[in-house]
């Protein structure tokens, strides 16, 4: 395991590099859907970098900007590399750094192994099932570690949409005593509660596994759970519809 996950850091670092030379020098006049817009072409040249690392491991891999593989066809794999070369897409054209690599290893349903790599922010978080959560910056590693927070308490940071909150999100957050919000694209949401940043990211709107499953192992291991609205059952992976139900991200209550 720890051989697989220096494999997916440096497939998330190089496919990093091939999205900010592209980041750096597209034309961003170009229709963002368009097969020559500078985010189509980043979101290929970074699926195409991170399979050529993974595919020597022998594991199969279900990417965004891979071919649809068929339930009946996946179910019966055991681990399987689950990959999102670059989310954020609104954050990309944006321009304000806020989007991710992620690649996550699924075994049984569950992520065992992740790693988030916002190439802007030279940020690298990892996270490895019974090992902790890290993440690195400029070669100094540091744990992470949630809150801690209870749901009751006063003053929490909740990560939201400062600007276009859904009517669930605007119920959730009404119940709390004095909340902040946060907001932060992609992914990044997750690693602000996994280190402590933020104390709840509730998600009533649409996302696709890969969205969330490195990111998700990250949150596990840094003391936080991801459950559905019961706020008992855990997100759960390779699922025949890969769209995630609404979830929550919080510290262990």
């Amino acid at each position: 395991m720890i051989e697989l996950l220096e494999v997916a850091k440096k497939a998330s670092l190089a496919a990093g590099s091939e999205i900010l030379k592209i980041y750096e020098t597209g034309d961003f006049s170009v229709e963002a859907k368009s097969d020559e817009s500078p985010l189509t072409i980043a979101d290929k040249a970074a699926h195409h970098k991170i399979v050529s690392f993974l595919e020597g491991t022998g594991i199969p891999i279900l990417s965004e900007e891979g071919r649809d593989i068929p339930y009946e066809e996946r179910s019966k794999w055991e681990y399987f590399w689950m990959v999102d070369p670059l989310d954020g897409t609104k954050e990309f054209i944006k321009k304000n750094g806020e989007f991710t690599v992620n690649i996550a290893l699924i075994h049984k349903g569950e992520s065992i192994l992740g790693v988030v790599f916002p190439p802007v922010l030279g940020e690298l978080y990892w996270a490895l099932k019974g090992q902790g959560a890290f993440k690195e910056v400029n070669g100094v590693v540091e744990s992470l570690s949630t809150s801690k927070k209870k749901m009751t308490e006063s003053g929490l940071k909740v990560v939201a949409s400062r600007s276009h909150m859904s009517p669930e999100t605007e119920t959730f957050v009404s119940q709390l005593q004095k909340p902040e919000i946060v907001s932060k694209g992609s992914s990044l949401k997750f690693l602000l509660v996994a280190a402590g940043q933020a104390d709840v990211y509730p998600r009533f709107g649409p996302t696709m596994e890969w969205d969330t499953a490195a990111a998700h192992v990250v949150v596990s291991e840094a003391g936080g759970i991801v459950t559905l609205e019961d706020g008992t059952t855990k997100l759960s992976y390779n699922k025949e519809n890969l769209l995630n139900p609404y979830f929550i991200v919080l510290p262990t209550q």
